[in-house]
């Protein structure tokens, strides 16, 4: 078998053989097939496609590339929640507890954020002694011990996906339904959890700008689930506005406390009692309702915020920084955004909102970049809501003054104003089994 042959076909329109498909993600994870073959390979993927078989056969290859984590000693119960990305996605620090709550094993493993989009590993980080680093023999004694454990990336899991993503990032490849989905699936998949839920992002502020393409992916993430085996849905949730008020590391752990207390603003509250939920129904296989009612009950009783601090103790975090969670720290600089109009906000980019963080320090351009957990905003005013001449729309978190006034312009130049209240959309779109 040859990679030229392969790519011939690929490049042609041909639908590649399972065989074909292994061989090229096995030899090429074993360096026996230079980048410049695989890139054309990717390209040619990115042009013309894959059908639901392909796409299958890539998420396997990839996902048994490596280590596949065996969670049987933990039950049938065993939960992993994934979400696309967008800006003030703090859901992990809710849900992972919360669905813990209603009797899942949650055994998650996450990533750092990269440009706009925040992640877990960051925002869990802002807390004092917060351990990421585990091993998997770490990670299950957890999740028996406490139902919660949320770690880093392992290498050992899926390297063909690393390998290959990396060449994606450089080669223009990265936007194909088929290879962002293999992504996502090879390393759950290889992670070992029998029920998975995703968060499919869409909107300015997510990868997918559209709800249509988003419910593309979350179809064929769902079929891929489901044909290996696992107990799979999708939530389509909106990212033209930023999820809740915090953006950045640190205001994002707080704001997740808040909610964890019953507090914190309802759409994220919302979102993370719908995602809870599915994990709950997919592992005990009760009705969606019930597990709704649960998951609220379990955050107005307090259940949920002491199944967080039991998960942060855990895993060495500094309790006391929950307990007060202006013990995490506050940045040195702070500027209001006022607003210098009257009428409605109408939109909002939320991507432009995304890197009005990065620009004061809540994000990285590569991933060796340091962050600074303090940075970020508070934002006061969302779409649809009326404002006036004079009004903080939002509050800058900074340890760079000379950030200010370049992310002020950022974060004014993302919004938009009208005279009439526009629509709003639900926070959920959409749902996907």
């Amino acid at each position: 078998m040859r990679m030229y042959d392969i790519i011939d076909s690929k490049r042609l329109g041909a639908e590649l053989s399972d065989e074909q498909i292994r061989y090229a993600v096995r030899e090429y994870t074993d360096g026996n097939i230079p980048d410049y073959q695989m890139s054309a390979l990717l390209m040619a993927v990115c042009l013309n496609g894959m059908n639901a078989a392909e796409t299958s056969a890539l998420t396997d290859a990839m996902a048994r590339s490596g280590r596949m984590l065996d969670l049987s000693e933990l039950g049938e119960n065993t939960a992993d929640k994934h979400s696309t990305g967008g800006v003030g996605d703090k859901t992990t620090l809710v849900v992972a507890p919360l669905a813990a709550c209603l009797g899942c094993k949650v055994v998650k493993m996450s990533g750092r954020g990269l440009g706009y989009t925040g992640g877990t590993i960051d925002k869990l980080e802002a807390i004092k002694g917060f351990k990421t680093s585990l091993s998997i023999e770490q990670m299950l004694r957890q999740a028996r011990s406490t139902g919660v454990v949320v770690a880093g990336q392992s290498a050992e899991l899926a390297p063909a996906d690393k390998k290959i993503y990396a060449l994606r990032d450089v080669t223009a490849t990265v936007e194909s339904i088929p290879l962002i989905a293999s992504s996502i699936m090879s390393k759950k998949l290889a992670s070992g959890a029998k029920c998975i839920v995703f968060d499919v992002k869409a909107g300015s502020g997510a990868f997918m700008k559209t709800a249509a393409d988003a419910q593309a992916l979350a179809r064929t993430m769902v079929d891929i689930g489901t044909a290996c085996g696992r107990r799979v849905c999708a939530l389509i949730t909106d990212m033209d506005v930023p999820l809740g008020s915090a953006v950045g590391n640190a205001l994002e752990v707080k704001e997740a406390v808040a909610v964890l207390r019953g507090q914190g603003p309802a759409d994220l509250a919302d979102v993370c009692v719908e995602l809870a939920a599915r994990m709950g129904s997919l592992c005990s296989q009760t009705p969606v309702q019930e597990c709704r009612d649960k998951a609220s009950a379990a955050l107005r009783d307090g259940s949920a915020f002491d199944k967080f601090c039991q998960w942060v103790q855990e895993q060495g975090g500094d309790i006391s920084c929950i307990l007060d969670t202006e013990k995490l720290g506050s940045a040195r600089v702070r500027r209001d955004v006022i607003c210098d109009r009257d009428g409605y906000i109408c939109a909002m980019n939320t991507e432009r909102i995304g890197m009005c963080a990065s620009v004061l320090g809540a994000g990285r351009e590569r991933k060796d970049d340091p962050i600074d957990p303090a940075a970020g905003i508070v934002i006061y005013k969302k779409s649809g809501q009326r404002v006036h001449r004079g009004d903080v729309l939002a509050t800058l978190h900074t340890n760079a003054a000379d950030s200010v006034a370049a992310a002020e312009a950022e974060y004014l130049a993302a919004l938009s104003f009208a005279d009439t209240a526009p629509q709003i959309k639900p926070h959920i779109l959409a749902y996907v089994e």
